[in-house]
């Protein structure tokens, strides 16, 4: 695969995979007003096509493997290739570190909360999943960042030849 369609896709995948993070920082401020009853059942129902085996949970995956080709392809550019360990370091601390520290547990959480009985610490649980996201969306945004800047460096020394 050349080099400009791997990066091409590789921007595209972050872009799509930041959208669902994003959503959820969007979803924020109005979520975080809902009831216990509503936000669980949200939970419960909303998100179910973001993880396995859904396009959602095969996108995340997928975007790490394309960043880390393009690191590898970009290996001979000293600065492509900190820009892209760059955007598939940060893509790492969003998944699986900041994934599974937060988002995860409090996933199982509400997946197992039976209504209308409501669990107790359920606002500590959804402190930690919505702070989980915004704070993905964060590392996966930079990444995003990181591969564009990496493409328009490039372009720039290709127009300046």
């Amino acid at each position: 695969m050349p080099l400009r369609l791997l990066r091409f896709a590789t921007i595209l995948l972050i872009a799509l995979l930041s959208g669902l993070a994003f959503a959820h920082v969007l979803e924020q401020s109005a979520k975080m007003q809902y009831d216990a009853a509503l936000y669980i059942t949200l939970q419960k129902s909303l998100y179910v096509q973001w993880g396995p085996p859904h396009i959602g949970g095969i996108l995340e995956p997928l975007t790490i493997a394309a960043t880390g080709l393009l690191a590898f392809f970009t290996r001979k550019s000293k600065r492509d290739l900190w820009l892209s360990f760059g955007a598939l370091f940060a893509l790492l601390l969003a998944f699986p570190v900041v994934f599974f520290w937060l988002v995860a547990p409090a996933n199982a959480f509400f997946l197992a909360a039976a209504l209308p009985t409501v669990p107790l610490n359920w606002t500590d649980q959804r402190s930690n999943w919505e702070l989980g996201h915004a704070i993905r969306f964060g590392f996966q945004f930079a990444a995003l960042a990181l591969v564009v800047l990496s493409l328009a460096l490039d372009t720039k020394a290709r127009a300046a030849v």
